[in-house]
């Protein structure tokens, strides 16, 4: 608990921006309550949500909903920017682009994802994006970093699209200096728990407040047992950077679904995942402990069609939105926002609105201690979005981060 309360108190220090004159305006905004659908006004004043008023009906449209701006644990780029790649490439225009467009898909919150890589594009990447957390063009969007890898498992499938030629063995100096790079922005790291070294990794991690996050693994029951033991609270995309093939009984999966203390995460776009796998994993988790990410990339903004990697692979974009890594015969994260996620999860599940949004926002700013947004509730932040549904597709109408109307169609 005291972990949590001082990383709450760092994140806070990191995104409060100053305020201009500009942003003293109060604004009133109204649409469908998300938690039960009443007619509701919205007031904010100073980037902080004043007052929630019921109403009869809306002045407006009948089918606009209000709800807490999203937030996506895991954007390794967007809109051709990529954060994991383009080492020494990589700025602070080219983040403030991925946010601007990530805003137009109701994401009020993010955390940029480094994923398994070299020693100089991780040393070239991470200030940038440090520079970004603070950057008072962001206002507070961004509230530290995730690195997902290198020390995850070499083995085809669990490894997934991550080039091998830079898996690693946990090292807590390399670590330290990576976290240095960052100016202290890294909140949280990926690791693979069978791997030698990681659980005096995970203890390190915990130690010095940062959140393990068990993915790209084949670790067994006592494995992750073990992990949990020590500090690792939840499981990047659960389901996927597994390998094809797993044994029956003995696999990663049950056990971190087993296991309580550990939330996940999973991707919610319809390809990642099969309807039936969604729907169990949610029934094994609950609403309270799931949380939908993206695990988007800077593909997702083009247009269908093969790209080289930097590193050289060969991957495709169809059609239809699903991007793919040909040479293992898996996915490369994926082309869809948050947002489709939201209206999947719904459609085959069954879960309320209500439901779906805990998942994509309110679950993810619990985990990460940030209790100043996730929710609609006076003294919060004023990050809210309006949007239609129109057959399981949400539709962001208007976006609002920390009092700052950001977008509007």
């Amino acid at each position: 608990m005291l972990n949590r309360i001082i990383l709450f108190i760092t994140l806070i220090c990191i995104t409060i921006q100053p305020l201009t004159a500009k942003d003293a305006k109060e604004m009133t905004v109204e649409g469908l309550f998300y938690m039960d659908m009443s007619p509701v006004d919205i007031t904010f004043k100073d980037g902080v949500i004043t007052n929630i008023t019921r109403k009869e009906k809306l002045d407006g449209s009948a089918n606009i909903y209000i709800a807490p701006g999203l937030f996506d644990n895991q954007i390794n780029g967007y809109a051709g920017v990529s954060f994991a790649f383009a080492g020494g490439e990589l700025t602070l225009d080219g983040i403030r682009k991925a946010t601007k467009a990530l805003w137009k898909d109701g994401v009020t919150t993010y955390m940029p994802t480094v994923t398994t890589n070299s020693d100089e594009v991780f040393m070239a990447n991470l200030p940038v994006i440090a520079d970004a957390v603070n950057d008072p063009k962001h206002y507070g969007t961004i509230p530290g970093i995730h690195v997902e890898g290198p020390y995850i498992s070499p083995i085809d499938g669990f490894r997934g699209a991550h080039p091998k030629q830079f898996v690693r063995l946990p090292d807590w100096d390399e670590f330290s200096k990576y976290q240095k790079a960052a100016k202290g922005t890294i909140i949280q790291v990926t690791v693979a728990p069978e791997i030698d070294g990681a659980m005096d990794f995970i203890k390190q991690c915990s130690m010095n407040n940062i959140l393990v996050a068990l993915g790209h693994h084949n670790g067994n029951a006592d494995q992750v047992k073990q992990a949990a033991d020590l500090g690792a609270a939840t499981c990047t995309h659960l389901g996927n950077g597994c390998a094809n093939m797993i044994n029956r009984h003995n696999n990663p999966l049950w056990p971190q679904l087993a296991d309580d203390r550990l939330m996940i995460s999973i991707i919610c776009d319809g390809f990642h995942l099969r309807p039936e796998e969604i729907k169990t994993f949610w029934r094994a988790k609950g609403t309270n402990r799931t949380m939908i990410t993206s695990d988007v990339t800077s593909y997702a903004a083009l247009p269908p069609g093969e790209y080289k990697t930097p590193h050289g692979e060969t991957i495709e974009l169809t059609p239809e939105g699903l991007l793919h890594y040909p040479a293992q015969k898996v996915l490369y994260g994926s082309a869809s926002p948050i947002t489709k996620g939201v209206g999947h999860i719904i459609k085959v599940t069954g879960c309320s609105l209500q439901e779906a949004i805990q998942m994509a926002s309110t679950n993810q700013a619990n985990l990460y201690g940030l209790d100043d947004r996730g929710v609609l509730e006076t003294g919060k932040r004023a990050d809210i979005i309006l949007f239609t549904i129109d057959d399981y597709k949400v539709n962001i109408k208007k976006t609002i981060v920390n009092g700052h109307v950001v977008y509007e169609q």
